[in-house]
């Protein structure tokens, strides 16, 4: 099934309708706005059709309430109030089904992880981002994350990739990050968290963290530990594992890993498919590599190991057994 998602166009409309419901619309930005509709015929479309299907009174929230009960008051908060992002526009949106199942197709993608993201790095893209609180937060490429910082919590939720972040001393709001198994917990810290295919990664970089699962299965780990967490259990990863943090200079630094996961740590370097043959998954590799020239590095790991790299297009790469 295809990954879809809203038109550049619609995007923009839903960004403009987020800024004119921050507060009272001054005549610059208003000016702006009639600019912007008169640009081209398919933005006032986009902004008839939004209206339209938002319909933006009070009637059609409480036709959402006999609807979604659940999350009418969520919506009628949203859009019927200043404040807000275009990312939680588009999750109530999406979620009350009023931009079609386009929309909640994507949302449910790694595509549509981006689209509803807080803040995201593109393929080949890292990025360091400083929080409100004063932590500070790098993004591997392709990575997603979603924040709630308010004066009761400090919460990342990962969605998709890997993060390093450095953690802001706050007893009174400990900094959490969840991932689909569970939670690391930590205060003036230094951790990392990846998303892997059914597992979270955590290594400390420094001091320490809990790790929780969400049955309530916990694990302490201190500076150079490492777990992998799992739906029902932890399991620890042995020896000093922050060279797996080396991708903030620009390189992957692999000890003893399968083929298979050296390739998924290219994958967001790489354009186009990559395929790693099923009989040379499981090669253990040593190395250091480029992550941005993941050519050079396919072409180190041929010379190294009993494989192949075919590339029949710069779309299409296949790994095999030479």
């Amino acid at each position: 099934m295809s990954k879809l998602r809203l038109d550049p166009v619609s995007e923009q409309a839903i960004d403009w309708m987020v800024r004119l419901r921050a507060g009272t619309p001054d005549a610059t930005l208003q000016e702006r706005f009639n600019a912007w509709l008169a640009m081209d015929p398919a933005h006032a479309q986009a902004w008839a059709t939004l209206q339209e299907r938002l319909a933006g009174s009070f009637q059609t929230v409480r036709d959402l309430d006999r609807r979604v009960p659940g999350q009418a008051g969520e919506a009628r908060q949203l859009l019927l109030q200043p404040h807000g992002s275009r990312r939680d526009a588009l999750r109530v949106i999406a979620g009350l089904g009023l931009l079609g199942g386009g929309l909640w197709l994507g949302a449910r993608s790694p595509l549509g992880d981006s689209i509803l993201a807080d803040l995201h790095t593109g393929r080949g893209q890292r990025q360091d981002f400083k929080l409100v609180d004063g932590s500070r937060l790098s993004l591997n490429a392709d990575s997603t994350v979603d924040l709630y910082f308010d004066d009761k919590q400090r919460l990342v939720i990962l969605r998709h990739g890997e993060l390093v972040i450095q953690v802001a001393a706050d007893p009174q709001r400990p900094l959490r990050v969840r991932t689909a198994q569970g939670e690391i917990r930590a205060l003036g810290t230094r951790f990392l968290v990846a998303k892997e295919q059914d597992a979270s990664r955590v290594v400390v970089l420094q001091h320490s963290v809990e790790a929780r699962l969400f049955d309530g299965t916990t694990l302490n780990l201190q500076e150079g530990q490492s777990a992998l967490l799992y739906d029902r259990q932890i399991i620890p990863v042995t020896g000093d594992q922050r060279h797996r943090s080396d991708w903030l200079s620009g390189r992957l630094n692999v000890l003893d890993d399968p083929l298979h996961q050296v390739v998924n740590a290219l994958r967001p370097y790489s354009r186009g498919f990559v395929r790693v043959a099923p009989e040379v998954r499981n090669l253990r590799v040593q190395g250091v590599f480029p992550l941005n020239d993941p050519d050079r590095a396919f072409t180190a790991l041929a010379e190294t190991l009993p494989i192949r790299v075919d590339r029949y297009s710069p779309w299409v790469t296949l790994i095999r057994a030479r």
